[in-house]
């Protein structure tokens, strides 16, 4: 990993936002930087995904992680279902 230099930034948020990042800070033992700092180096890894693309990727995780699908014949299929039926 890169190591640079710290910058100071400045946001302008809502009061109740503020309060709410600093006693989530608090909670995980984390500064807010930090957190801000984790929070964009995994969407940097990640980079930022739309809701169709989190949804098709949640998709094929569940798919990858379901049970294979036991693999029929269609011909036995259709002659099992032909003598059901004429039975």
């Amino acid at each position: 990993m890169k190591v640079s230099a710290k910058t100071k930034l400045t946001l302008t948020v809502r009061k109740s936002i503020i309060a709410t990042a600093k006693k989530y800070a608090r909670k995980s033992g984390k500064s807010i930087s930090t957190l801000f700092e984790e929070m964009f180096q995994e969407t940097e890894l990640n980079q930022i995904k739309s809701e169709p693309q989190r949804a098709a990727e949640r998709l094929l995780n569940n798919l990858e992680a379901s049970k294979s699908v036991k693999v029929l014949n269609d011909k036995l299929l259709l002659r099992k279902h032909v003598s059901r039926k004429y039975a």
